[in-house]
């Protein structure tokens, strides 16, 4: 069982709902889910992510160790460049996700909650002779998201992973108060994934699963690097890039609004022409109420589903976009 992180002091501000699985820890929200997402898409604000799990990586072979396993080109990686990678299995399966920065000593990256100990009993399997140590910060240390957008001060103790969604501060913990109290508004999870939902963005545990490869999601050219050398699951990288398709493809679906529940996380995916009866055909990975766009989701299908027939996710009407091209 994956040990949890601790549970965020920002849960004692006014309006703060604890978040349901998988960000157990932090604030869904403070008590008006459109207006935060509002703020957060207006540059606003700030997103206490202090559940993730923190891993670092200090040593002189850090970055030419951690190319050898990780998915993405890392071993000239410029100090304040931020990446994204992931660890598959030997059959090309998605293991890990992991968002890193390197500050020219050691590296940061941030993963899922409560997977940062499996990240670590890997990558610690895999050291051998390598000038590399690896360590658990997630006690001491916290993941805060900026918006795009936001010209928020950021204090000189923190290390920055700056992207075109926003920026990720690794913010000591014994900070996160302070830092709330000069930032705010404080905005709960459900609001940046509902923005992750409408960038099409996939999170791991939620739009993988056990078989699940990078090609099916987008994931190639963000967080994989196809001119590389080897890594494990390589070969089934080139394979399906050179000569196939993935099995299945991620889509994003605008759910019909007047049902009141959204489908949640395996909520079977089927044409609507067979009704709720039909062979299912996929699964919805992440839904959402977004303050544009309404109910909206993310959902896995298999690739020969037309691109243009509309759905259904359990008893609600969807219509696709592509996501990922058949």
């Amino acid at each position: 069982m994956p040990r949890p992180s601790p549970a965020s002091p920002l849960l004692s501000l006014p309006g703060a709902v604890p978040a349901e699985a998988p960000d157990e820890g932090v604030a869904a929200h403070y008590g008006d889910l459109f207006r935060e997402q509002r703020a957060l898409a207006d540059g606003t604000g700030f997103v206490d992510l202090s559940h993730r799990g923190v891993v670092t990586v200090t040593g002189a072979e850090r970055l030419s160790w951690l190319h050898l396993l990780l998915t993405q080109h890392v071993s000239d990686l410029p100090p304040g460049h931020a990446t994204e990678a992931l660890i598959l299995s030997a059959h090309g399966h998605i293991e890990h996700a992991v968002s890193l920065v390197d500050d020219g000593e050691t590296t940061w990256m941030h993963t899922e909650p409560g997977n940062q100990e499996a990240l670590i009993a890997y990558l610690e399997s895999m050291k051998f002779f390598y000038r590399a140590e690896v360590a658990d910060r997630t006690d001491e240390i916290a993941v805060v998201h900026l918006p795009a957008g936001s010209i928020a001060e950021v204090p000189g103790n923190a290390v920055v992973r700056e992207t075109a969604h926003g920026r990720d501060l690794f913010l000591p913990r014994a900070d996160l108060e302070s830092f709330a109290a000069d930032h705010g508004p404080a905005i709960g999870v459900l609001a940046l994934e509902a923005l992750r939902v409408e960038a099409h963005r996939p999170r791991l545990g939620l739009e993988t699963d056990h078989r699940t490869i990078p090609h099916e999601l987008g994931w190639i050219g963000t967080a994989v690097h196809l001119q590389k050398g080897c890594y494990r699951g390589q070969e089934t990288v080139a394979r399906v890039h050179n000569l196939g398709k993935p099995p299945r493809r991620l889509v994003f679906l605008h759910l019909d609004g007047s049902e009141v529940h959204l489908p949640p996380h395996g909520t079977p995916v089927r044409l609507a022409s067979d009704g709720e009866e039909g062979r299912q055909l996929g699964f919805v990975t992440t839904s959402a109420r977004h303050h544009e766009l309404g109910p909206i989701a993310l959902a896995l299908v298999k690739r020969n589903v037309p691109v243009d027939a509309p759905l259904m996710a359990g008893n609600t009407a969807a219509a696709q976009e592509v996501v990922v091209e058949p």
